[in-house]
Order: structure tokens, then sequence, then C-alpha cells
């Protein structure tokens, strides 16, 4: 099963950083057994969902020929729920990194202007075609970005 857990490009800086939102709906499968009779997105979904916004970053900065894969998770917190109907504004940057081939982000989410989480992550860029459909990728950051002007 795959989960795209990124709903919606609200801002995006090529190389530097990206906005974007998760929205839970009630209808989530992953929401069934977390917990039964007291839904809640799982913490991992959360971190999944900045990874994944990080390679949405590394795709649109280099046009499309790169993607985002995580090999570590330096720091991660959490500091509240989310429940269905939420939405979730998250925010990748960026960090500096000791060498070309390593990538470090930080990254934080939202819900109604309160920290759900916060995290620091790494890992290498690999070639987006080794794993996906480029043009096909292209036309769902269309559907996601909504043509927003960067």
């Amino acid at each position: 099963m795959r989960y795209l857990l990124v709903d919606r490009i609200i801002a995006l800086e090529p190389g530097n950083k990206i906005t974007g939102v998760k929205n839970v709906a009630m209808s989530e499968d992953f929401l069934e057994y977390h917990f039964p009779k007291r839904p809640i997105m799982p913490g991992i979904m959360l971190l999944e969902a900045l990874v994944q916004l990080s390679g949405w970053l590394e795709a649109a900065s280099s046009d499309f020929e790169k993607w985002f894969l995580l090999s570590k998770v330096s720091k991660c917190n959490f500091y509240g729920m989310v429940l269905p109907g939420d939405q979730v504004e998250m925010r990748v940057s960026v960090s500096p990194a000791p060498s070309h081939d390593l990538k470090i982000y930080r990254g934080a989410g939202e819900v109604n202007g309160k920290r759900v989480i916060k995290v620091e992550f790494q890992g290498n860029l690999i070639i987006l075609e080794t794993i996906e459909e480029v043009e096909e990728q292209k036309r769902f950051f269309e559907v996601l970005t909504r043509k927003i002007r960067y």
C-alpha cells in the first residue's frame, strides 16, 4: 500500500524550503486501528508526510531529476494529537550538510497554529526516474501546487 500524504503545496522556494498541507479525513484507513473508537493520526505518518514534502522540494528544485530518500531521523518531537478533520500545515527547510551527497532537513507541522511535530532528518538524493514516471510526477505536482508561482 502507498500513502500520498501531501494534499497541497502552498509555498515553494526552490533549493531552500517548501510548505504544504495534509488534510486528515475520517476515511483514512490508518485511523481504523489507531486507535479503535479514538482515531489519531500515527506520528510516523506525520513524519512520512514531512519526508514526502522534502521529496517534492528536491523534485521541483532539480527539474524533476531527483527525489529524497530518508536514511536517518536525528530528532523528532511530538507535541499534540492530530485527529480526523484536522488540517496539518507542514514546513520543510534545507539545513547545511557536511557533504554534497548528504541532505539534511528540518521540518515542523502545526494544526490551527499549534505545533504537533518538529523533526530533523537526513538522507540522500536519488534519480527520480528510477522510482517514478517523471512526466506523471510533473502532472501530479501541478495538481498539488495549483501552479503556484515560485
